[in-house]
């Protein structure tokens, strides 16, 4: 170990081996780099002043012609929309038929304990896939047309919720 009064600014040094000769190329084939110098034989990255742009893919289409153009707020795929997106569960006439009885209220939390519409804070909008018989009571914070049709052709009845 030095002395304290030998490290300074003009005592340091790189780590051994951490530093390379650089590589000489084009110096007789002994040299390991001789000839055509590492660079193959002939096209365009053999010639003097040849650049490999950071972006060429060897002449298969590039990634940024590969990749769709999102222009434009109005399209779904496009960028910070999503935020505005409103958000709903869905729940069909068919599981509200299996799960509840004749004459039952049904609310977010009843469809809750029965396994439907489990994420909380997220309102609950009834669809119309399948067939319901049964009059049932429905609450919920949005329904489709043709399955509050369906409901109230069975002789339940619907409620729609606020928030």
């Amino acid at each position: 170990m030095p002395e304290p009064e030998d490290i300074g600014l003009h005592s340091l040094k790189p780590a051994p081996g951490s530093r390379h000769r650089k590589k000489r190329v084009g110096r007789g084939h002994g040299s390991g780099m001789g000839k055509t110098s590492g660079r193959g034989h002939k096209g365009a990255g053999s010639r003097s002043g040849a650049k490999q742009n950071p972006r060429f893919e060897g002449g298969q289409m590039p990634v940024q012609r590969r990749l769709r153009k999102l222009r434009g707020p109005h399209m779904k795929k496009s960028m910070p929309f999503e935020m505005f997106r409103t958000k709903t569960q869905p729940v069909n006439v068919s599981d509200l038929e299996e799960r509840f009885d004749k004459g039952a209220e049904v609310t977010p939390e009843a469809m809750k304990e029965k396994g439907l519409a489990t994420r909380r804070d997220i309102p609950v909008k009834i669809l119309a896939k399948g067939e319901v018989s049964k009059a049932l009571t429905v609450h919920a914070h949005a329904f489709s047309k043709s399955a509050r049709e369906k409901i109230e052709a069975a002789g339940g009845t619907v409620q729609v919720l606020e928030g």
